[in-house]
């Protein structure tokens, strides 16, 4: 049976999310369909540019004129799309590297006076927060039982613990991909790993992990799953040393990936497995939701809330 909508009782919102990475910078523009018994969110445009903001921050402890610049260049032409989409809301946030960043506010207060775009600093909790409220995490969620969300990102690893379908503690660790290619990974920062996944799996006995973040996203790709079908860790680890014995470069001829995605994915995986060996865990769900599409559905709450 065909179900025709009735689009003459439909609203329609624009809104756009910014996610300011040590890796990448991407924006989202989402339409947002509000129909009598459904609301449905659109894809309008997304755009992925790997600055890298991480290599300049995790070595010298400063964003470099020349990423800076990048930087200020990539969010006026965001700034242009968001107007040439005419936007409803947008948020702009920006997570390990700024954070990080001696000269962060400085560029904040830069790109302000050039694109108009306001960027706000976030802590790795309100990152997490974020992403759950993209919403995908209920549909995968058995509420009797215990998960942990992990987000794999350039400068940090942000972990969350779902147990009976909510938060119960989540926490940021400054291990990420850019980091560890930078080596600059502080080794008491690992034992902290270990140490703090030890005591939760002893409270909370998780069963699974929900990975969040482009590297296992296209490692769910690459070892061929269909949409909604589970990665178990025994494949996911011999995935790792797989890519783990190629060169950067074997890996882009031989698996097709890009060169941004072919040095970064191999610490990611071994984050992610790792994670998953300590806490004796044996799948990972990978919802494909990240921080902008969290952004989108908390700009269409705050604007249902005060209309």
């Amino acid at each position: 049976m065909i179900i025709i909508k009735n689009y003459q009782n439909m609203n329609r919102y624009t809104f756009g999310a910014i996610d300011i990475g040590s890796n990448a910078i991407r924006l989202l523009i989402n339409y947002v369909e509000e129909y009598k018994k459904e609301t449905e969110f659109k894809k309008a445009a997304f755009v992925r540019v790997p600055i890298r903001l991480g290599d300049d921050v995790f070595t010298d402890g400063y964003i470099s004129d020349s990423k800076a610049y990048a930087l200020s260049s990539a969010l006026e032409a965001f700034s242009a799309l968001l107007q040439t989409f005419q936007v409803n809301d947008y948020r702009a946030y920006a997570t390990s590297a700024m954070r990080e960043a001696k000269n962060g506010m400085n560029i904040v207060k830069t790109i302000s006076q050039n694109s108009g775009i306001q960027i706000e600093i976030i802590d790795g909790n309100v990152e997490a927060n974020t992403i759950y409220a993209a919403g995908g995490l209920n549909k995968v969620l058995d509420k009797s039982k215990t998960y942990l969300y992990v987000d794999v990102g350039g400068g940090s690893t942000e972990i969350v613990v779902y147990a009976k379908g909510r938060q119960i503690t989540a926490r940021s660790f400054k291990l990420g991909t850019v980091r560890f290619l930078c080596n600059a990974v502080e080794p008491q920062e690992t034992g902290n790993l270990i140490e703090w996944l030890t005591d939760i799996t002893t409270l909370y006995t998780p069963v699974g992990i929900i990975g969040s973040g482009g590297n296992i996203n296209k490692a769910h790709k690459l070892l061929d799953k269909k949409s909604k079908e589970t990665i178990r860790t025994e494949e996911l680890l011999s995935l790792y040393q797989q890519l783990y014995s190629l060169s950067v470069e074997e890996r882009m001829e031989s698996l097709h990936l890009n060169e941004n995605r072919a040095d970064v994915i191999v610490p990611a995986l071994y984050i992610f497995t790792t994670i998953a060996q300590i806490c004796k865990t044996e799948i990972f769900i990978v919802p494909k939701l990240g921080l902008v599409d969290g952004i989108i559905r908390q700009l269409y709450a705050n604007h249902s809330t005060n209309h």
